[in-house]
C-alpha cells in the first residue's frame, strides 16, 4: 500500500488512525490517547501503521486540542479593542439567563475580562462612519494596549462587517507598537452583522491561535523528524486545510474530530443508498450526534463550543456527555447519575486494569455480557472482575443489584443521547423516522438498538470501521476553504449580474477549488434568524427568494408576504474526496443467550438478541431486530415484522 492518505483522530480514550491506499483499500489502528500531549498518540499510532513517511502522501488529522483549551480555559491572554461606549458586549450578551428556571446557573465568564476591553474612540452606524477613528487615536489606543501585554489582540467595532477601514488602521497602529504580536480583526474572521457573535467569534480565534499554533507546529516538526509529511487539520466544516492555513483559523478547528465522524457516515451511508441519516458517534469520553440530509451532512452557522460562541459555518454536531467512560454516581437525593464526568483514557474504566474503581458504562455493558471481557480494544484486554467488582460497589449505594444498576447506568445514557437526536432532527423539522440511524465509534453499535426503539427508527447502519470512522472520514475528507461576505440587501434589488459579481468575489478571495458551492443567508425582512439557501452564479434574487420560501415552508410549515432579505453569503471551495473501496472482510459472533456459542461464524443473519463482534466494536442486537452482514462490509439492522 502506497500514497497513503491517513486520517487520524485523537478522541478523550482513544487515537484512531485510517489509512487509504491509491488502490481505495483500507486500513486501520487504534492505540491509547495521551491528553498530556496528542502529538504522542499520533506517533504511537503512525508506529502502529507501520508505514515509511514516504509512502504517505498526506495526514490529516482531527484534533481537541481547541475544544480542550476552551473546556480548560487555558487559552491566550487577550486585550480586546471594543467601540467606546459598546466594550460590554461579551458581558451583556443576549441578556438571556443561562437556565430560564434556574436563578443559581450563570453564563461561563467571558474569555477577556473587562479590564482588558480597550475602548476605540469611533463608530459607525448602519447607514455610514458617524465618527472618525483618526490615527493618532489609533496610536494611542495602541500604547494603552501594549501596556496590557497580550499575546494576541482581538478587534472588534461596530458594524465592522460592512465598514472595516477602522479595524485596519488600529490594526496597522498596533503592529507598529507590538511587532510579532498577532492582531485578529472581526472583519476577518466573521464579517457578519450581530455584534455580540462576531465579537465574540473574534475573541475566541484570538484565545485560541497561539495554543493551537504551538501544537500544529509540535507535531508538524516531530512528524518532519520521521519523514512524514506535514499534518494538514480537518475544520468544523468538515473539510481540510494544511497546517499552516489551520494556525490562522484557529476557531475553526472547533470540532474537528467530530466532524469527520460526520462526513465518514456520510460517505458510507451513501455507499449503502442511503441519503438521509441521523448519526451517533459514541467514544470512551462522549457521544456526538448528527444529521445527514440528501447525502450531505447538515451545516449551520455556529453555535456554543464550551458555553462559548463561535458563528463560523460547521457541520451540525451536538456533543452529550455519555460515553464509554462516563462514570455512575449516586446524587444526595439519591438518584443514578451518568457522567458528565469521564474515566477518560487514564484510569480509565475499571475493566482496562489501570487503577480505575468508579463504575462506567463500559463496566455496566461487561455486567450485562454486551462486552465480552476477553476483547481487546486499543491494546487494552478488559477485565470482567473488576467491572463486576466497580459497578457492584455502585449497586449496593443503590441497594439493587449489579445487573439491575448496569441496565439502569445504560439507559441513563441511551435517554442523554436520544434527546440530543431528537434536537438535531425534530427541532429542524426532520422527521426522525424516515432517517437511518449510523452507529459508529467504539460503543455505538452497542447502543444503536435501543436508541433506534426510544425514536421509532426501522434502520440502523453500523458501517465497515465502525469504531475509527472519524478517522476514516479525516483520510478521505477533500480540502476546503471558505469565504464569507455581508450583503444586506433585499433579493429584489439582486439582479443576476449583482449575484453573479457576488459569487465570484467570494470564489476570488477563497481560492482554488475543483467544485465550488454558494449558500446566502436569507430572511423575511424583520425576521431575527435567517435560512441558509444555496445559490449560483447564474441566479437572480428572485430565484435566490423562492428557493429560500420553499425551505421555509419545509423547516417551519409557513410562508410569509414579506419581502425577503439577503444577509450575507459564503462559499466553499472543495478539492477532491480520497476515493474509497469497502469490502466485507468476514465476521464472527456468539450469542448473548448461548455463551457456549462464542466464536461461531455468522456469513449471512441473525434474528434476536445477539453479539457480534466487530474488528474495532462490538455490536448488540436486541430482541426486536434482525441483522445481516453487508457486502461492503459493516451491518444492516431492520426491525423485526
Amino acid at each position: 500500500m502506497t500514497d497513503l492518505s491517513v486520517g487520524v483522530d485523537v478522541g478523550g480514550t482513544f487515537t484512531d488512525l485510517v489509512a487509504i491506499g491509491a488502490d481505495a483499500t483500507v486500513s486501520a489502528r487504534k492505540v491509547s490517547s495521551t491528553p498530556g500531549d496528542q502529538s504522542e498518540g499520533v506517533m504511537a499510532a503512525l508506529d502502529a501503521l507501520g508505514r515509511a513517511g514516504h509512502e504517505l502522501a498526506r495526514i490529516v488529522h482531527g484534533t481537541t486540542v481547541a475544544t480542550n483549551t476552551l473546556l480548560e480555559r487555558s487559552g491566550a491572554r487577550v486585550v480586546l479593542c471594543a467601540t467606546e461606549g459598546a466594550t460590554d458586549l461579551l458581558e451583556l450578551r443576549r441578556q438571556e439567563r443561562a437556565e430560564l428556571y434556574d436563578l443559581s446557573r450563570h453564563h461561563p465568564l467571558p474569555l477577556v475580562p473587562r479590564d482588558r476591553v480597550i475602548p476605540v474612540p469611533e463608530r459607525a452606524a448602519p447607514e455610514g462612519v458617524s465618527r472618525a477613528l483618526s490615527e493618532s487615536a489609533a496610536r494611542e489606543v495602541a500604547v494603552c494596549v501594549r501596556s496590557a501585554a497580550p499575546e494576541c489582540v482581538a478587534v472588534s467595532l461596530l458594524h465592522a462587517y460592512a465598514y472595516p477601514d477602522h479595524e485596519r488602521l488600529l490594526a496597522a497602529a498596533l503592529r507598529e507598537a507590538m511587532p510579532g504580536t498577532d492582531v485578529v480583526l472581526s472583519s476577518n474572521v466573521l464579517p457578519e452583522i450581530r455584534e455580540y457573535e462576531r465579537t465574540a467569534t473574534t475573541v475566541a480565534e484570538a484565545y485560541l491561535r497561539p495554543r493551537v499554533a504551538r501544537y500544529v507546529s509540535h507535531l508538524a516538526a516531530r512528524l518532519a523528524e520521521r519523514g512524514f509529511p506535514a499534518p494538514a487539520v480537518m475544520t468544523s466544516a468538515g473539510g481540510m486545510r494544511s497546517a499552516a492555513e489551520s494556525v490562522g483559523a484557529a476557531a475553526s478547528l472547533a470540532l474537528s474530530g467530530p466532524a469527520g465522524g460526520v462526513v465518514g457516515a456520510a460517505a458510507v451511508a451513501h455507499i449503502a443508498g442511503f441519503a438521509d441519516a441521523l448519526t451517533i458517534d459514541i467514544g470512551g469520553t462522549s457521544a456526538d450526534v448528527g444529521l445527514i440530509l440528501e447525502g450531505a451532512p447538515l451545516m449551520e452557522r455556529g453555535g456554543a463550543v464550551a458555553g462559548v460562541p463561535i458563528a463560523l459555518p460547521r457541520v451540525l454536531v451536538e456533543t452529550v456527555s455519555a460515553g464509554g467512560g462516563s462514570v455512575g454516581w449516586v446524587d444526595d437525593g439519591g438518584a443514578l447519575r451518568v457522567g458528565p464526568r469521564s474515566a477518560g483514557a487514564l484510569p480509565g474504566p475499571a475493566a482496562f486494569g489501570r487503577g480505575g474503581q468508579e463504575a462506567t458504562v463500559t463496566d455496566a455493558h461487561i455486567v450485562l455480557g454486551s462486552l465480552r471481557p476477553e476483547r481487546v480494544s486499543g491494546g487494552i484486554a478488559l477485565s470482567g472482575d473488576a467491572a463486576r467488582a466497580a459497578v457492584g460497589r455502585l449497586a449496593s449505594r443503590l441497594g439493587v443489584s449489579p445487573e439491575r444498576a448496569a441496565m439502569a447506568m445504560v439507559a441513563a445514557a441511551d435517554a442523554a443521547m436520544a434527546r440530543a437526536l431528537r434536537r438535531v432532527s425534530v427541532e429542524r423539522g426532520v422527521d426522525p423516522r424516515r432517517c437511518v440511524l449510523v452507529a459508529f465509534g467504539g460503543g455505538g453499535p452497542l447502543h444503536a438498538c435501543g436508541l433506534a426503539d426510544q425514536l421509532g427508527l426501522r434502520a440502523i447502519l453500523v458501517p465497515p470501521l465502525a469504531g475509527v470512522l472519524s478517522a476514516l472520514g479525516l483520510a478521505m475528507a477533500a480540502e476546503r476553504r471558505e469565504a464569507i461576505a455581508s450583503v444586506m440587501r433585499g433579493a429584489s434589488e439582486l439582479d443576476g449580474a449583482a449575484v453573479g459579481a457576488l459569487a465570484h468575489g467570494l470564489a476570488e478571495r477563497a481560492g482554488p477549488g475543483q467544485t465550488r458551492e454558494w449558500w446566502a443567508r436569507v430572511r423575511y425582512r424583520g425576521q431575527g434568524h435567517e435560512v441558509e439557501v444555496p445559490f449560483a452564479p447564474g441566479d437572480d434574487g428572485g430565484t435566490v427568494a423562492a428557493r429560500f420560501a420553499t425551505l421555509h415552508e419545509d423547516r417551519f410549515g409557513f410562508t410569509l408576504d414579506t419581502p425577503v432579505e439577503v444577509v450575507s453569503a459564503r462559499h466553499a471551495a472543495l478539492g477532491r474526496a480520497r476515493e474509497l473501496r469497502l469490502a466485507r472482510v468476514g465476521q464472527s459472533a456468539w450469542s448473548a443467550e448461548r455463551m457456549a456459542d462464542s466464536g461461531a461464524a455468522l456469513d449471512v443473519a441473525v434474528r434476536g438478541r445477539a453479539v457480534i463482534s466487530l474488528p474495532d466494536s462490538t455490536l448488540l442486537v436486541t430482541d426486536d431486530w434482525r441483522a445481516r452482514a453487508l457486502p461492503m462490509g459493516g451491518w444492516l439492522l431492520e426491525r423485526a415484522a
